[in-house]
């Protein structure tokens, strides 16, 4: 398609293409800037644009930015820190002191960042005579002017939007040999640009991101260019058989019609016998037509599953475009076969539409995850993505949530190989979420329908996507109709929902979704199933274990202690165990406290001193900080296991807020930038074992579940109820027990705790073939906590009228551990803890160092665990091998001690 884009450009004579994903196999695609950019403010290189884009032009006094490993150039942000104007960015408060500070969401404020930027780079083509190129820009973080060669192949007009991409022809603007494309990059304005923002997650960037996130790719093709392949699948219900429909759109780039030679080939995983369709095509001039092959049956296909439910295979689709027996264009990408549906289930008064469940080739289960956040600066790492993969599955999360900040192909790739699940959605609270449509031009809705294409077409052939939708609100009318149609013109084809509230539109139907809460909550408050407000009809800030919870957790995560060290000051530190109203830059930007201000860790605090008593230092506020995280995580995801059997109310999903965050943070991760794995983590672990035992906050009752796909039998549990000495008060078992896979079993086993007295201990243990695959143990308080319900819903934290007493726990005797550790390989060391003391062993951590620092990117298969007198128990960790490992170890009531591993 033509569109008008200004005297300039019509006079370059640019064609617009629809918007196209990049397809990063294809023959003759050159991802531009591999070779690095150069990025100066427009304030400093103040030469014409014609000048700026000639391949002559000299960059002496600019900055030199490496690409990422996605192949951009990234933020302006970046580029300044790539450069060495801020060393350890993301320590204490540098970020502002050398760059500023921006308080909300909306333009940027900072006169540095308020001027236009350019990212400028050269390449060279090895064209033939009569080749075409075409350059494909996936979206910019603002809005850009697009010169090529001293000539404007677009303007902000058009590239405009994070996902809206578009694919340029520009032919007549390139020549052999060395050629420079200048980007002139308009600051973002995520108020008024459908682009990205940090929302209140992290602190603003004070860029707000602009740059290029996606990276540039230029096509070369002779007449016929081939592009946008894809595989549209058709699964039989028993999931039998899978037809398989390829399809690949040809270009002609010449004045007269051409005929060519089109195949795809679908290879099998592990390299199977291909299948291969040819089709030969007739194009007009300057046109483009769709190739739909003829559909090919697989018979017994192979299904891609989530990783706890079973194999990540995945097929390849290969396709050629020649003309005279010369081949033009090739490409080839994976895809899985697998089925997604999703129905609402359980209508109740709560949720009167009932509660969205998912399920993978027919089988349902509890989503449970977190959501995700890129790198601040937006630089896309492999390798740490790679590593965040591991900590998630470590974890036993099933998927993750992307909301508004859809990722790089590499980083779909992985989540497909790895068999974790992605929610993708857009962003709230910016312009993505208009109040109205009276503001908005056509303009702007070609941007959200170009961008639902760009998006669709990106996201399409990765089995790990599941499904697609909009956030706090619903779509206004139009908005939905143009991104449905750019989804359905993408052959997008996963459920797509109308909001992460309890929202609808009469074209999706309602969401079956909640939010919130988002600040601290007793781990009691996770399962309540009856409190809702009924004049709240999108049942935010209602949190407990029913329905499907969109985003919701009890808000601050306190890091390990080595973590603190590497990214809070001394002040920010003492500031930490101080002064609770006290607003921590790496929290956000909100000071004060209640509502929806998260800037400080004041009710987080508050509760923790009524829960286990005071500290005296910032070691013990740390301390005690781990124990609240872990039990409250912990439960959040075990209370939505638990009640994922009630027929009449489910617990459908859960995704924590947040999962991660893209610099060090102290709130809302469960993992930090670092790779440090607090409380936080371990509680989540321990909740999401393969196969597990809990005990429920609400009815003191043990239930088992397995989250696996295969039956386990040969299982059998026992409950252990100990006072603070250890003395053993209660022992309870339950044998001869299997579970399907994903299923959940309650009231196996309901242990006497004790009434009186403050503090006690209840272990469970989970043993199959008399083995134990799952202990854990809680600590309870004979003093519940108690919900102000009336003050609390529709508020992000709970009000209080009691809290818990757990401050025996600060008189614990002392006790003593024996750690035997050793590395049977680099990389895997395994350490046996044995409580050799006639007291209780509480809250153990195990930890590897290399040369006394803690090594970060090490993963447990269990740790911050309690031993009782004689006790033993083996914790492996994996890690990236380092010189001399060593492994320290305390404890709560537990001297520190380090052993040679």
């Amino acid at each position: 398609m033509k569109i008008a884009l200004g005297a300039a450009v019509l006079a370059a004579t640019a064609l617009l293409t629809p918007p196209a994903a990049a397809q990063p196999h294809d023959t003759g695609l050159i991802t531009v800037g591999t070779q690095g950019w150069q990025v100066q403010s427009s304030a400093v290189a103040t030469d014409s644009p014609e000048q700026i884009s000639n391949p002559a032009y000299r960059t002496t006094n600019w900055l030199r930015v490496r690409p990422d490993d996605a192949g951009a150039p990234g933020t302006e942000l970046n580029a300044l820190v790539q450069n060495g104007q801020c060393p350890d960015v993301f320590y204490s408060d540098n970020m502002r002191k050398c760059f500023g500070y921006m308080d909300k969401l909306g333009p940027v404020t900072v006169p540095r960042f308020a001027v236009p930027w350019w990212f400028r780079t050269d390449f060279t083509l090895n064209t033939a005579p009569g080749q075409n190129v075409k350059m494909t820009i996936p979206g910019v973080v603002g809005e850009a002017d697009v010169w090529v060669d001293g000539k404007q192949v677009a303007t902000r007009e058009v590239v405009s939007g994070a996902y809206a991409g578009h694919t340029f022809d520009i032919t007549g603007f390139v020549r052999p040999g060395k050629n420079s494309l200048a980007v002139k990059m308009y600051p973002n304005d995520p108020t008024k640009m459908f682009t990205l923002d940090q929302v209140d997650w992290n602190q603003f960037p004070p860029d707000n991101n602009t740059g290029i996130q996606f990276p540039i790719q230029l096509q070369l093709s002779d007449a016929l260019t081939g592009s946008d392949a894809h595989v549209v699948q058709q699964n039989a219900a028993d999931l039998s058989s899978s037809k398989l429909t390829a399809k690949l759109d040809v270009t002609n780039n010449a004045d007269r019609a051409q005929t060519g030679d089109v195949s795809a080939t679908i290879t099998p995983p592990d390299g199977g016998k291909p299948i291969v369709v040819r089709q030969r095509v007739t194009v007009p001039a300057h046109s483009t037509k769709t190739v739909t092959f003829a559909p090919v049956t697989i018979n017994h296909p192979r299904l891609w599953w989530p990783y706890s439910m079973g194999d990540q295979p995945l097929y390849t689709l290969s396709t050629a475009v020649a003309q005279g027996g010369k081949v033009s264009t090739t490409s080839s990408q994976t895809f899985g076969i697998r089925t997604v549906t999703t129905r609402l289930v359980g209508k109740s008064p709560q949720l009167p539409d009932g509660a969205r469940i998912f399920a993978v080739n027919g089988k349902e289960f509890v989503f449970r995850g977190g959501g995700y956040a890129p790198d601040l600066f937006l630089r896309y790492s492999k390798s740490d993505v790679a590593h965040q993969v591991q900590l998630i599955k470590n974890m036993g999360l099933n998927g993750i949530r992307l909301e508004g900040h859809d990722m790089p192909q590499d980083f779909y790739e992985q989540m497909d190989r790895a068999g974790l699940l992605v929610l993708g959605g857009f962003l709230c609270c910016d312009a993505w979420q208009p109040e109205t449509e009276a503001n908005l031009t056509n303009r702007d809705f070609r941007i959200m329908h170009d961008s639902a294409r760009t998006i669709g077409e990106m996201e399409r052939s990765h089995p790990s996507v599941i499904t697609y939708g909009w956030s706090d609100n619903e779509p206004l009318p139009r908005q939905e109709r143009e991104s449905l149609a750019g989804f359905a013109e993408a052959d997008f084809d996963v459920p797509i929902i109308a909001s992460a509230e309890y929202k609808s539109t009469p074209t999706l139907g309602p969401a079956g979704e909640k939010e919130g809460p988002y600040d601290w909550v007793p781990p009691s408050y996770w399962y309540d199933t009856t409190h809702y407000d009924p004049d709240d009809p999108t049942r935010t800030n209602a949190g407990g274990s029913w329905g499907f919870a969109s985003e919701q957790s009890a808000g601050h995560t306190v890091p390990t202690l080595d973590s603190i060290k590497r990214f809070l000051s001394p002040e920010e530190q003492a500031k930490l165990w101080q002064d609770p109203e006290y607003n921590q830059y790496h929290a956000n930007f909100e000071p004060g406290h209640g509502g929806y201000a998260f800037g400080t860790l004041y009710t987080f605090d508050t509760a923790l001193k009524a829960r286990y008593g005071g500290w005296s230092d910032l070691d013990s506020y740390v301390q005690l900080a781990q124990l609240q995280n872990y039990e409250n995580t912990r439960s959040q995801f075990e209370a939505f296991l638990d009640h994922s059997t009630d027929k009449a109310n489910p617990a459908t999903g859960i995704v924590y807020w947040q999962l991660n965050k893209g610099w060090p943070t102290l709130l809302w991760s469960l993992y930090n930038y670092d790779g440090d794995q607090p409380g936080a983590y371990y509680g989540a672990q321990k909740a999401n074992k393969p196969l597990h035992a809990l005990l429920g906050y609400d009815d003191n009752q043990v239930t088992i579940d397995n989250l696996g796909g295969a039956t386990q039998d040969g299982l059998s549990v026992e409950a252990k109820v100990y006072d603070l000495n250890g003395t053993l008060l209660d022992d309870q078992k339950a044998g001869g027990l299997a579970l399907r896979g994903q299923e959940v079993r309650n009231d196996v086993l309901r242990p006497k705790l004790p009434t009186t007295g403050s503090v006690h201990f209840v272990e469970l243990l989970l043993s199959q073939h008399g083995k134990v695959v799952d202990r854990n143990v809680y600590w309870r308080s004979t003093k519940a906590d108690v919900v102000d319900w009336p003050s609390t819903l529709g508020n992000p934290q709970a009000t209080m009228t009691q809290y818990a007493d757990f401050s025996a726990l600060q008189s614990l005797p002392p006790s003593s551990v024996r750690a035997v550790a050793k590395t049977p390989r680099p990389g895997l060391t395994q350490v046996t803890l044995t409580n050799t003391s006639d007291k209780v062993a509480f809250f153990l951590r195990a930890d590897v160092r290399t040369g006394g620092a803690q090594v970060a990117s090490a993963t447990w298969d269990d740790n911050d665990i309690t031993l009782w007198p004689g006790e033993s128990q083996t914790l492996t960790a994996t890690y990236d091998p380092v010189a001399a490992p060593q492994v320290s170890v305390d404890g709560f009531n537990t001297p520190a001690i380090t052993v040679g591993a």
